[in-house]
């Protein structure tokens, strides 16, 4: 009885050392699911950006917080609508079949994880020579750093931040977390 007893008082004192730290791993795995999640995105929107021959943007916190939107580039004043997010507006299936009028190849509405969100980057846009330039307050401008960080997720109330590098000529590759 002695024995199982502090095998249990073991078993006790352990749990109590792991709580803690598969909770924080799990803050982690959300976080880095965020990260991929976002990286697939600015993948897809280079890629149709590439393949259409149309410019493509990624844009964050779009139409709120936590959430963003893969956009064709209409090349007008609509580019930079209040709107421009609105599935109802633009819809993901084009409402015709015509090539020739846009947009074409919007996306979904995606969300981030709970408790997640952007950095100060306000989207991407990748041109169809697959380069990219970022919004910094309004203004689109190329990526000044060859390997800079262009898009960090934050889990609130945790230490641990993701970041996702895209250099000037849009390469793209999620930076690992620490774990």
């Amino acid at each position: 009885m002695i024995e199982m007893i502090l095998v249990l008082a073991v078993f006790v004192v352990l749990s109590a050392v792991a709580v803690p730290t598969l909770s924080g791993f799990g803050e982690r795995m959300k976080l880095g699911q965020g990260q991929r999640d976002v990286e697939r995105e600015l993948q897809m929107a280079r890629l149709k950006a590439v393949t259409a021959n149309r410019p493509m943007r990624v844009l964050f916190n779009c139409p709120s917080a936590g959430q963003y939107r893969r956009v064709e580039v209409l090349g007008s004043a609509l580019d930079d609508a209040a709107d421009r997010c609105s599935e109802t507006k633009y819809p993901i299936l084009p409402p015709d079949k015509n090539p020739l009028t846009r947009p074409n190849f919007d996306g979904s509405i995606r969300y981030l994880p709970l408790n997640v969100s952007f950095g100060a980057a306000s989207g991407l846009e990748f041109a169809p020579d697959g380069t990219v330039m970022y919004q910094n307050s309004g203004v689109w401008i190329d990526v000044p750093d060859p390997d800079g960080t262009a898009v960090t997720l934050t889990k609130t109330n945790t230490s641990v931040v993701a970041s996702i590098s895209v250099n000037h000529l849009g390469k793209i590759q999620a930076v690992q977390l620490p774990y």
